[in-house]
């Protein structure tokens, strides 16, 4: 990139023109091994700004400059640079992981109180606002239009530009402190830019766009989780997970749209919804210099907000929006429009409960209501049962729904729902419909889960809301899911093997037991089968055959350990290095996974405890099924090693080293568990891999007898 174009290009205006990770990001690294520490500190700070500045080409412009592969460059030198020289700070880019688990969620006090907005989906009412509005106020009136999304309302802190705090709406006096979690989301930055308020308390909206949901919904499904009912739940839900890890994976999102407060400090700023004119910034006096500022500072806005000189204007702005609605990637419910003139809101103030300057024109509702005529409970992958409500059809925003979920017995309590009961069912973009309320009770109490599972007789037992059926394998509705997750694209992804051949081989007998019976089918016995010929047969066995030398991360997933998607799979297989030590991993060795947290590791433990589990992972092994770990050279020499290194080794790079035990079967990870075998501890060595190695247990080698353990093993450098 050109100096010239450097100087043109939008959001570059306080960077270091001479930082060349933001003018030329595929700039070749020195080793790391080379860098004396005021280098890395030198280099840690330029990576650190050019990383911020993409990151805000990204989130907010949506503008990005680099490629993916060159800002990943960058983000793993940074996390080179700050492990190796222990330079990590709160602030930085890569502290997005997320922080330690909580045993519950504290509160804080907001800044400012965070109102409720008057509503209406009648033109007449809003139309009343605006009549009151302009008896109260002198001059004409503008008002800022922006959607009304359907997420979770949060206060964000900025002191000095640093994050400081955020919490959630609660109660508008005080909320719950999600400091950790929404530090997590990549749209929210760590530090502001350009000229901003020293102390700066701003409304947010943290949402799951429409995309991620589905994908990640998809996800849940097929590792045996319940899922979202509604972006807006999986919104809620992981914002207020006590593991930020677990927050940390999943595709949250948002929008910055008011300032609640800034000044010089928090003690000198005023109450914003008392006096929208005072908050100690007076350049900032209206909300449209509001929405053109957040850019500037890094904040994420939306780019269908509008400024607009009326009534009338505002009203076809939420007409345009509404039709809209179903191209866009997050879920709205309406129009909020805002008083721009801060001065005018001032006139206007506020309620105990809700500004006076504010009011949102709703859509119409994506709900109708029907009778429920039965309740049925699906069977899934892992055991779950999910309660079914089946409907007297009804029209849902141009949708006939004849069923929806209760999703369980905590919420089925809650609403006291039960057959015969009038409800209201809910239905946003391409969610499962849900029924949200009893409208008319006229069955007497609610419905209970069978104590039986309704396909195979097993009894059931509750963990947590959710029930299970204690069945296993033995259970052939859980059988036909387990089945098809195994050969699923997340799977092994073993083409002819969907769900329709997964329900058959079930019900006709050729898989009776586990997934492990696949490999045991003959094209004969499939040829017989309805729908099926010789040619289709040989097809799905050669699949089979071919699909017996997987990778370890596609046979973890595979096996279908709840809550371990392809990711987390790819991560253990990485961490691990081999089936038995991830088997044989405590949930304290698990924890040290990037992406695994407490609850994650308690699965995996109790998938693996389970002794019917162990079994069918052994069958599969007796039939051939052998998981690999994927290196560029098929070597074993060093199969089953697990190396760590710290600290430099004259002559080589830390990747080169990596890379030789890699090449040859062993495992070379970042962290030391107990599972490692050695740590190659080399020149200015850091101090927490040595702790945790003397720890573990884990002998320590110098350089030198590393190479000699190499040269033992035929490995020649």
């Amino acid at each position: 990139m050109s100096d010239a174009a450097f100087e043109g290009l939008e959001g570059a205006g306080d960077l270091d023109p001479e930082n060349p990770y933001i003018t030329n990001p595929n700039t070749e690294f020195r080793d790391v091994d080379s860098l004396t520490e005021s280098e890395a500190e030198e280099q840690v700070a330029d990576i650190r700004e050019a990383v911020r500045f993409h990151d805000y080409r990204y989130y907010v412009l949506n503008d990005p400059v680099v490629s993916d592969r060159a800002y990943d460059r960058l983000f793993e030198r940074l996390q080179e640079l700050e492990n190796v020289f222990g330079l990590q700070t709160e602030d930085s880019p890569t502290q997005r992981v997320g922080g330690e688990p909580v045993d519950e969620l504290g509160t804080v006090e907001h800044v400012a109180p965070m109102l409720s907005i008057d509503s209406s989906g009648d033109e007449a009412d809003v139309r009343a606002f605006d009549e009151r509005v302009r008896r109260t106020v002198d001059g004409d009136v503008q008002y800022v239009c922006e959607p009304k999304f359907d997420g979770l309302s949060i206060e964000i802190v900025y002191e000095d530009g640093r994050y400081v705090r955020a919490a959630t709406r609660g109660d508008g006096e005080r909320g719950e402190d999600v400091t950790e979690n929404v530090r997590t989301i990549e749209s929210v930055p760590a530090r502001l830019r350009g000229d901003h308020p020293d102390f700066l308390a701003v409304r947010g909206e943290v949402y799951m766009p429409r995309e991620a949901f589905q994908e990640h919904n998809k996800e849940r499904v097929q590792a045996g989780e319940e899922p979202f009912a509604n972006p807006r739940n999986a919104a809620a839900g992981t914002l207020r997970q006590l593991d930020p890890s677990v927050t940390a994976e999943r595709p949250l999102d948002c929008f910055f749209y008011d300032i609640l407060a800034a000044g010089e400090s928090e003690g000198d700023v005023a109450d914003a919804t008392a006096s929208r004119g005072a908050l100690g910034a007076a350049d900032l006096d209206t909300h449209w210099i509001e929405h053109e500022r957040f850019p500037d500072w890094g904040l994420k806005v939306n780019d269908r907000t509008r400024l607009v000189d009326g009534i009338e204007d505002a009203i076809a702005y939420r007409n345009e929006l509404q039709d809209a609605r179903e191209d866009l990637n997050y879920e709205i419910d309406g129009v909020v429009f805002k008083v721009n003139s801060r001065a005018q809101c001032a006139d206007l103030g506020t309620t105990s409960r809700h500004y006076r300057w504010a009011y949102a024109y709703k859509f119409p509702a994506r709900s109708e209501t029907t009778r429920i005529t039965d309740i049925i409970v699906q069977v899934g992958r892992t055991g779950r049962l999910t309660p079914v409500a089946l409907l007297e059809p009804v029209d849902v925003a141009g949708v006939t729904v004849s069923r929806a979920s209760l999703h369980n017995q905590d919420e089925i309590a809650e609403m006291d729902v039960n057959v015969g009961d009038e409800v209201r069912v809910e239905r946003a973009g391409e969610v499962i419909p849900y029924v949200d309320e009893v409208v008319e009770k006229h069955a007497d109490g609610h419905f209970e889960m069978p104590e039986a599972c309704p396909v195979c007789g097993s009894e059931t037992e509750r963990r947590g809301p959710l029930h299970y059926c204690t069945g296993g394998l033995a259970c052939p509705a859980q059988l036909k899911r387990s089945v098809e997750y195994f050969a699923s694209d997340d799977g092994l992804d073993i083409d002819g093997l969907g769900a329709e051949a997964a329900e058959q081989f079930v019900e006709e007998g050729l898989v009776e037991h586990s997934v492990a019976d696949l490999y045991e089918l003959t094209v004969d016995d499939i040829a017989e089968l309805d729908g099926w010929g010789e040619p289709s047969a040989k097809n799905l066995v050669d699949e089979l055959d071919g699909s017996r030398n997987p990778s370890l991360a596609e046979f973890i997933a595979a096996i279908g350990i709840p809550e371990v998607g392809p990711t987390i799979a790819r991560d253990l297989a990485r961490h691990f290095g081999g089936l038995d030590a991830v088997l044989d991993a405590s949930e304290d060795d698990l924890r040290e996974v990037d992406g695994v947290g407490e609850t994650v590791a308690g699965e995996i433990r109790e998938f693996v405890e389970n002794e019917r589990n162990r079994e069918v992972i052994e069958r599969l092994r007796e039939r051939g099924v052998t998981p690999h770990v994927e290196s560029e050279d098929t070597g074993s020499e060093l199969e089953g090693l697990t190396v760590v290194f710290t600290g430099s080794v004259e002559g080589w790079t830390r990747d080169e080293l990596e890379a030789i035990v890699e090449e040859h079967g062993g495992n070379a990870t970042g962290s030391v568990s107990s599972n490692t075998d050695y740590l190659v501890v080399g020149d200015n060595p850091g101090t927490t891999k040595r702790e945790d190695a003397d720890a573990a247990g884990v002998p320590e080698l110098s350089p030198e007898e590393f190479f000699e353990l190499l040269s033992d093993h035929g490995i020649d450098t």
